[in-house]
């Protein structure tokens, strides 16, 4: 590690720091003034906004714009090195590009190893605080209630619930079906099943049981009976950003039980995985991107590389969002929609790199 090596590092790192600030200035003042009806109208406490709400809107929202920041800090402190003749010294004693570069893959890899962590253990649980928020003082739901629900939970049952409310934790016309291969060989129907949380079991009430031997069949009822099912109340939760609040544990269980039970979520959930861990190597692409459109001098001082650094930016968040919508609708793979961007704009990055004044 050189004087110069350090010099970058501090630029790079320091940039990208003070741009973060700015941005979360930023963004808190516009979503205070977007959301302060909201606030008002359902009496949200201070307490409550300050330490839920922002602080899980804060990292969540620094998370999603790292790239867009990364690139700006990138393109504003190295244009503007370019443009006080900082760089062509430098090139010029003999140090190769390559080496140039290394300080700012030192730089690249801690942001990269910041969001990985942030991005696996705190972003989820800073994420439940503003989710749980939001489900209830900025957009509640009248009717908390899951329709239809139809699910297997293990290889040969299938349960149905015609209707499940989740305020009360009560799912009401339950059907339970056991099957032996393709023959049905037991079938319960309950008028009600209530989660007991003390002792983490369904409550099954005003319940008949049908049970099939071949050619011979037994019917019996009753009033309550407590049993365990592979199933939480959580399963039938309806709002739609619930994946984000859940852990990499959580979300790996989920996605076990998904494959089982086929209810439709599996491609939210490999999404939610796989961007986890695929998002933060942009750190790495887009600061190859940033050094090789500013590293030159060029007429004007720093405002046309700035200029084309956030079009750029924009457009990788944008390429990101598009992806995930044809995961979403139209079938495209969750491994190949989270990896297509960095793929394009990496190779649109080693373009760059090639072009770039050595």
């Amino acid at each position: 590690m050189k004087i110069i090596d350090w010099y970058i590092i501090k630029k790079y790192l320091g940039t990208f720091t003070f741009t973060l600030a700015i941005f979360t200035v930023i963004i808190v003042i516009f979503d205070v003034s977007e959301k302060l009806d909201d606030f008002i109208r359902h009496q949200a406490p201070i307490s409550e906004i300050i330490f839920s709400y922002y602080a899980g809107f804060i990292p969540f929202y620094l998370n999603f714009l790292s790239p867009l920041i990364n690139f700006i800090a990138v393109i504003f402190f190295t244009a503007k090195m370019a443009d006080q003749t900082e760089i062509v010294p430098i090139l010029s004693s003999g140090v190769s590009f390559k080496r140039f570069l290394r300080p700012y893959i030192i730089s690249s890899t801690v942001i990269f190893l910041v969001t990985l962590i942030f991005n696996i253990f705190i972003i989820p649980e800073t994420n439940q605080l503003k989710i749980d928020f939001e489900n209830t003082f900025i957009n509640p739901k009248s009717d908390n209630s899951k329709m239809f629900t139809h699910m297997q939970i293990d290889k040969d049952s299938y349960v149905y619930i015609e209707n499940f409310d989740n305020n009360q934790k009560i799912g009401y016309k339950f059907i339970l079906e056991k099957f032996s291969g393709d023959n049905l060989k037991e079938k319960l129907i309950a008028d009600k099943i209530t989660w007991d949380s003390l002792k983490s079991k369904w409550k099954i009430e005003n319940y008949s049981i049908r049970k099939i031997d071949g050619l011979r069949e037994s019917m019996s009822s009753g009033i309550v009976k407590d049993t365990t099912l592979d199933m939480r109340p959580k399963d039938f939760e309806i709002y739609d950003n619930i994946y984000q609040a859940m852990n990499m544990r959580e979300l790996n269980d989920r996605i076990k039980k998904e494959e089982i039970r086929g209810t439709g979520v599996m491609v939210d959930l490999q999404l939610e995985k796989y961007k986890r861990f695929v998002y933060p190597f942009s750190a790495y692409i887009l600061t190859l991107m940033g050094v090789s459109l500013s590293s030159r001098k060029v007429r004007g001082g720093i405002g046309l590389p700035l200029g084309i650094g956030i079009f750029l930016s924009f457009a990788y968040i944008i390429f990101i969002q598009f992806a995930t919508m044809f995961a979403l609708k139209g079938g495209l793979p969750p491994l190949l929609a989270v990896f297509i961007p960095n793929v394009i704009f990496g190779m649109l990055g080693a373009y760059l790199l090639i072009k770039a004044p050595k």
